[in-house]
């Protein structure tokens, strides 16, 4: 099992709203390197950080699970969308995406500085100077003790 930090800003798609809803497209990864994480490494099963970013104070939120493999983000192709793509073919599709499921909400959200903080954490990608990656890959004991911090007394499996 793989584990990920997959940011969000909350006004556009919030844990709340994955919990509302059940599960989601993760759409609109306009980033190469993210979406080759979505493209070939994440799998049906694997659990994720939901952060919060872009707002006061950004942090961790809850955990969803991968619930798909990887398949055409469809905005890419809707000239309506703030995603369309001119260069998107549908034959050679640019952008993909995975649906992400809710799991858990933290007890505790976890904001940033606490995370900044805590010498255990030192290898997270999201507190490396200069990270502005969407989707990162995230360390299995990195996982369990952010959740920890958030307050999860089970950790999900």
């Amino acid at each position: 099992m793989n584990y990920w930090l997959m940011k969000s800003e909350p006004d556009v798609f919030s844990l709340q709203d994955l919990a509302r809803v059940g599960q989601e497209p993760w759409d609109g990864i306009r980033n190469y390197q993210a979406r080759n994480f979505m493209r070939d490494e994440m799998k049906p099963g694997d659990l994720a950080l939901f952060y919060h970013s872009n707002t006061k104070p950004p942090g961790v939120a809850g955990v969803a699970r991968i619930a798909s493999t990887a398949y055409p983000d469809a905005t890419q192709f809707d000239p309506a969308s703030p995603y369309f793509d001119l260069k998107s073919k549908r034959e050679a599709p640019r952008w993909i995406l995975v649906d992400v499921a809710f799991v858990a909400e933290f007890p505790h959200y976890l904001p940033l500085e606490e995370m900044k903080e805590d010498p255990a954490l030192e290898d997270l990608l999201i507190l490396r100077k200069g990270n502005r990656l969407s989707i990162t890959p995230v360390e299995a004991k990195d996982f369990q003790r952010v959740c920890r911090l958030g307050g999860l007394k089970k950790l999900p499996k």
